[in-house]
């Protein structure tokens, strides 16, 4: 590889964090974090979005102008979290101790950061906790546009602590409340379907107490679900693997931890989730199981690197001590080495790249290779090196195995050609010239795709002159490159199989975004790719009709106990989560979420009309099953409520009905659209001698006619029914269509994706990925929120559904509001 493509590089004027393998990191709704002193950086790329693409920052500082190509060029949204502290509390007042003494106070810095799974948030995003070196621990969340607007502050966790600990003495409070490492765990899986949408995640924090504190998170703020003592040490560091379900409700995790002394160990804990009479009444019970399990005695020397890998085979436990990188498995397989593994760090490559080049300097980044079954560590130094072989004996690529088996100290991921790619990199996107003296300093990387590309922040610095340098002469670097070359090595057949892997086994349980799932195939299949892997690409993405036999349909299984009670808030609040959970909570719907956006991407990719029209066959199936699977849901959850419906409700419920019996859909959801119209006495619809639909063929996309009605029937189709006033000019706008109308005067309108209602206002929600609109909830208070609504769509239905949905039904992704 001659020169290694950089696909994104830009200067960021800020003082670079302190380099960990936490300071850079992934999102679970895509956006890759950065901390820097004073502030987080998130930034979205633009794979598979269709959001205001002419706002995403796509730039290249290359010395190489002619080596890069805008197909190369990744395109980004960018936001921050600013970190100006109010001195609502100084530690000093709450114990005067010099154990309690908190010296990151004279000069405040971020510390960690730590990002919650996605769907929690008030937005069904992620949530952000993070820590300063004053010890300041805060939650932070998107507000209505969370790729280019501002996060907000929504809890102050410090004060809470200082009051949840307030019957202890001063100096034992002031420790219990100073929290030194952070770390949130993925979403549990507790194998029930649909998911329930309770927070199954735990925050969890260690303090200068020793002890270990699980938060839960709920309604925008956290209380502690468990609090453990392990030690009289501070606790320095931890993180928690992915959870293992014992049996359907109970799941269970490792969370290791490493001590101010040097001790590194595991303790396990286990979630059980008890299902209340109603789905609301929920709870999920936290225990520490056992005593903690010793991984590192006591050496006086910290780990400077905590993280645990999650492979296809289990999980394994890596930390870091100056020079050394231990691996460990809690629990021994077939095939597979179990217990510890110490392995030297490789000296760096000779002739040194630069002056500071050292094996002491701690970890920046990890990144695990599944198809290579090999993790990728970057050093502080700017010195990358390839651990090889993890699941049977790991070594370094470049060193001596044992035995007669040698790696090739020539290949291109050896420490000498990585870090020799890494330094290449650094010289082309340096504005000035790069010589021995000046280092590249990574403060943290993480992997891009899975494979070679990675990203990477640095800042060029002279370890040698030690002048000062105001923060406002700093400047990092953040880029987006490829290590080495992989395209010869198998992977188009790698890639097939991982987008093969991701399509059939995503869950919604385990609290990802389709974006983050689906970044990597976004990335690498470029135009060139796609259409050389069109074929193969349409035949993963293909799903059978709803009419086909062998369909398998989870809607049909979806049982509503009918409501007996009168409309109380309880009763909507039961509609509104029992609605939630079922068209987001089955793992089928995210997979076919997931189908649609490739084949939205695979169409504009492809490079002839023939080729498009196969994407649009294909999208257009995986559509169809998915509009059917939601209307089916929310004819059942209707017929479940029918006897708490009202007039304000008729004009929703009518077009539910009017869609389930549209011609192409499956005979039991019409038989079903039938049943509801005849238990509510819509007339016009159904005839009750032959249980027939009277609407006139129509393509799947279109309302039946408006003049369709039964003689003698009312005409709910004109009276606040399917037609609807134009909000310009007030003619009667036909319903020919369930996504766009026009009046006869020729005003355009399109149609809330939600509820298929007309869209007449500028307050709107918009989906990232497909741009498809939709009505604001109630909930949010903005000023589209509620005035904006037509007559016709002001039943506590509507009001429900809109409530309950906060992704985006068709492709699963976030929505953002511009206004």
């Amino acid at each position: 590889m001659a020169a290694p493509p950089i696909y994104s590089s830009f200067s960021v004027p800020v003082v670079s964090a302190v380099p960990s393998v936490n300071a850079f990191q992934w999102s679970a709704d895509g956006q890759a974090c950065f901390i820097t002193k004073a502030a987080v950086y998130l930034m979205t790329p633009d794979h598979g979005l269709n959001f205001d693409p002419s706002g995403a920052l796509r730039a290249v500082s290359d010395r190489n102008k002619g080596s890069q190509t805008d197909e190369e060029t990744v395109g980004w949204y960018r936001t921050l979290v600013q970190f100006d502290r109010a001195l609502d509390y100084v530690w000093p007042e709450h114990s005067q101790s010099w154990s309690a003494i908190v010296l990151g106070s004279v000069d405040i810095s971020l510390w960690a950061v730590t990002l919650s799974p996605s769907y929690i948030s008030d937005y069904a995003g992620c949530i952000l906790a993070a820590l300063s070196s004053s010890m300041d621990f805060t939650l932070w969340a998107a507000g209505r546009n969370g790729l280019k607007r501002e996060w907000n502050k929504i809890m102050d966790v410090t004060p809470f602590l200082l009051e949840y600990f307030s019957k202890d003495e001063n100096t034992v409070r002031a420790l219990k409340s100073q929290v030194v490492s952070i770390k949130w765990s993925q979403q549990a899986d507790f194998e029930i379907r649909p998911a329930p949408l309770d927070n199954g995640s735990i925050l969890v924090a260690g303090n200068r107490a020793g002890m270990i504190l699980f938060f839960r998170y709920h309604d925008s703020k956290v209380d502690v679900a468990h609090a453990a003592q392990i030690s009289d040490q501070w606790i320095v560091s931890l993180t928690t693997s992915s959870w293992t379900c014992l049996k359907p409700g109970t799941c269970e995790a490792h969370i290791a931890y490493g001590l101010s002394d040097g001790t590194v160990a595991v303790v396990k804990v286990r979630q059980r989730l008890k299902e209340g009479p109603s789905k609301s009444d929920n709870t999920i019970e936290l225990t520490v199981e056992g005593d903690s399990e010793q991984v590192c005695a006591s050496d006086s020397c910290q780990c400077t690197t905590l993280e645990w890998l999650e492979t296809p085979r289990g999980n394994i436990l890596v930390y870091a001590k100056p020079g050394l990188i231990h691996l460990w498995r809690p629990s021994a397989a077939v095939n597979v080495w179990s217990g510890e593994q110490h392995l030297t760090v490789p000296i760096p490559p000779s002739p040194h790249l630069s002056t500071a080049m050292s094996t002491l300097f701690p970890l920046a980044g990890l990144s695990y290779i599944r198809r290579r079954d090999s993790l990728l560590l970057c050093f502080a130094d700017g010195a990358f090196r390839m651990l090889n072989n993890l699941f049977t004996v790991p070594v370094f690529d470049g060193s001596v195995s044992g035995g007669d088996d040698t790696m090739d100290v020539d290949s291109s991921t050896s420490t000498t050609s990585l870090s020799m790619t890494a330094r290449q990199i650094f010289a082309r996107v340096e504005p000035e010239k790069v010589d021995f003296e000046l280092v590249n300093r990574i403060s943290g990387m993480v992997g891009y795709d899975g494979g070679s590309v990675v990203a990477w922040v640095h800042e060029a610095s002279r370890p040698g002159d030690m002048s000062y340098k105001h923060d406002a002469k700093h400047n990092s670097v953040f880029l987006v490159a490829k290590m080495w070359d992989d395209d010869a090595d198998g992977n188009d057949e790698a890639l097939l199989g991982e987008l093969q892997g991701v399509l059939e086994s995503a869950r919604f349980a385990a609290g990802y975004a389709p974006a983050h799932l689906l970044r990597p195939f976004f990335f690498n299949l470029t135009s060139k790719k796609l259409n050389k892997l069109h074929a193969r690409v349409l035949a993963l993405l293909s799903v059978p009709s709803s009419s086909a036999e062998e369909n398998v349909d989870h809607s049909r299984n979806i049982d509503i106990a009918p409501w007996s009670g009168g409309l109380q808030p309880e009763m909507r609040r039961e509609f509104r989560q029992s609605l939630a959970r079922h068209l987001f909570g089955w793992d089928e719907m995210l997979r076919l979420r997931m189908k649609l956006s490739m084949a939205d991407f695979a169409w504009k990719g492809s490079d002839s009309d023939e080729k498009r029209i196969l994407c649009g066959g294909v999208a257009q199936t995986v559509l169809n099953q998915i509009s059917h699977r939601i209307l089916r849901t929310v004819v059942r959850h209707l017929t479940a409520v029918a006897g708490c419906l009202g007039p304000a409700d008729v004009p929703f419920v009518l077009r539910m009905v009017v869609q389930s019996l549209l011609p192409g859909s499956p005979p039991d959801l019409m038989a079903e659209g039938q049943a509801l119209a005849l238990k509510l006495n819509i007339g016009g619809l159904v005839s009750e001698s032959n249980d027939t639909p009277n609407v006139n063929p129509t393509t799947d996309s279109e309302f039946p006619d408006a003049d369709a009605d039964a003689e003698g029937e009312t005409d709910l189709f004109h009276s606040g029914g399917l037609n609807e006033k134009c909000p310009a000019c007030q003619a009667e706008v036909p319903p020919h269509d369930i996504t766009s109308a026009v009046c006869p005067n020729g005003h355009i309108w399109l149609r809330c994706s939600i509820t298929t209602f007309l869209l007449a206002t500028a307050f709107v929600r918009t989906c990232t990925g497909c741009s498809r609109k939709a009505f604001l909830p109630l909930s949010s208070g903005g000023p589209g929120s509620g005035t904006a609504l037509p007559q016709t769509a002001r039943g506590w239905v509507v009001e429900e559904l809109l409530e309950a949905v906060h992704r985006c039904l068709f492709c699963g992704n976030g929505f953002v509001s511009v206004l």
